[in-house]
């Protein structure tokens, strides 16, 4: 089946995805450049990776991050598919010119960060930059964009490895934070390190509406086909269409039930929306979701070996 052109709307819609992606960016970046690169914080991520690079040797924290998302992209294309890479991609080249230009904003004529807040605010400096950093996260995710790095090691590994995103990531980004102790050999770096961390974790999530979290959507429309088919492929969600009856009408109907993150709610809608503007969709939060790829079943194994 041949893929319709995109309409107008759908052409509008991606050019503000892509306004707000960059909005979010920049914020993303000026809480670095502004907060946490002069008070010579860490966190997880490429970008704590170039941050901790830039601390020991002084090359630009954007030249590391834009060489190990490169290189991790190369990964990306092959295994997961070259639409994963497109909005990752654009972030990926837009983050690094806005880190170092923003830099060149903040820093003096020495080219020496300013510490904006004064000496030994630390605290207060992690604490600002992380919120920037968290908001200017969340705006990217719920344009459905993502700034790779850890992002594309952890689905990488998901693919084939029974380890959730969610518990990658984290592991990820606990070694990042603990490396930067052999650069300071201060405990108060790996402390302010995991506080960011935190910070950014709870105002993204904040932002996003819960975007870790799973939902569950039915959705009841005549083009039940195409929608199923379209949430397959495109949000690589499972689907299960299940047969009732419109008791008002006295109708057969289809309904497709649909489990999915949360941060993936506002792509289901766009889809469903595009396809059929009329189709009736009920979302519900969901507390917990085992399975394949979700959390994994727990207590499985003694299971197992009771029946033995």
């Amino acid at each position: 089946m041949q893929l319709s052109k995109p309409t107008q709307a759908v052409m509008m819609r991606e050019a503000r995805d892509y306004v707000f992606i960059t909005v979010g960016l920049f914020l993303y970046a000026l809480g670095w450049a502004a907060f946490l690169l002069p008070y010579q914080i860490t966190t997880g991520g490429t970008t704590g990776i170039g941050a901790i690079i830039f601390y020991a040797t002084g090359f630009p924290i954007q030249y590391s991050y834009f060489i190990i998302n490169a290189f991790l992209m190369l990964f990306a294309v092959k295994i997961l598919g070259p639409r994963f890479s497109i909005k990752t991609g654009y972030a990926v080249l837009m983050l690094t010119f806005l880190l170092g230009f923003l830099q060149k904003v903040v820093n003096g004529a020495d080219g020496i960060p300013p510490q904006i807040l004064g000496p030994g605010q630390d605290f207060m400096a992690c604490l600002i930059g992380a919120i920037m950093c968290g908001i200017g996260l969340g705006i990217v995710f719920n344009c459905n964009g993502s700034t790779g790095g850890t992002d594309i090691i952890a689905a990488i590994v998901h693919k084939y490895r029974d380890i959730t995103l969610g518990r990658m990531i984290m592991a990820c980004d606990v070694v990042i934070i603990s490396s930067c102790y052999f650069i300071f050999q201060d405990w108060r770096r790996v402390i302010f390190g995991f506080v960011t961390l935190f910070v950014i974790g709870f105002v993204l999530d904040y932002v996003v509406n819960s975007i870790r979290r799973s939902v569950q959507f039915l959705i009841f429309s005549k083009e039940y086909e195409q929608i199923a088919d379209r949430i397959t492929k495109e949000t690589h969600r499972g689907v299960t269409v299940v047969d009732g009856i419109g008791w008002y009408s006295r109708n057969d109907v289809k309904m497709l039930v649909v489990v999915a993150y949360k941060r993936q709610s506002v792509e289901i809608f766009r889809l469903v929306r595009d396809i059929d503007p009329n189709a009736f969709i009920s979302q519900s939060a969901v507390i917990g979701v085992y399975g394949e790829g979700f959390d994994r079943l727990k207590g499985t194994n003694k299971a197992k070996s009771a029946k033995k």
